[in-house]
């Protein structure tokens, strides 16, 4: 499971569970067509990397046998695409990788893209 942290412009923090890809650069999270109760563009996720930018995400492997736990830590700056190439790779990546994107429009929606400043690890990866 993965989860992006986002803060907003005090540093409040905001934590939510996200799918993405990763094309050996970048990682890239869409907002995608699952019920929401506002717009794509003023979830609290879009409007904090607008006003600070600085996110960290978390994926993490959890196991009943806990010598097999692992998790990374990717710090990062975050922005917002809306189209363009990036935006366009972004949707073929997440396509392939979640099958359930296929028939959701995400090339027609925000993706979030976050390029990683630093990578730690723990565990058995």
């Amino acid at each position: 499971m993965a989860h992006l942290a986002t803060g907003d412009r005090n540093g409040r923090p905001h934590v939510i569970p996200i799918c993405y890809a990763f094309d050996g650069k970048a990682l890239y999270s869409p907002i995608d067509e699952k019920p929401k109760k506002i717009s794509p563009v003023k979830l609290k996720r879009i409007k904090n990397i607008r006003e600070n930018p600085r996110v960290a995400v978390v994926i993490d492997h959890y196991d009943e046998n806990w010598k097999k736990l692992a998790y990374v830590l990717i710090t990062g700056r975050a922005a917002i695409l809306l189209a363009g190439q990036k935006h366009k790779k972004a949707a073929l990546l997440l396509r392939r990788k979640y099958p359930q994107y296929r028939r959701m429009a995400i090339d027609r929606r925000p993706m979030i893209r976050i390029m990683p400043t630093r990578v730690t690890s723990w565990g058995a990866l």
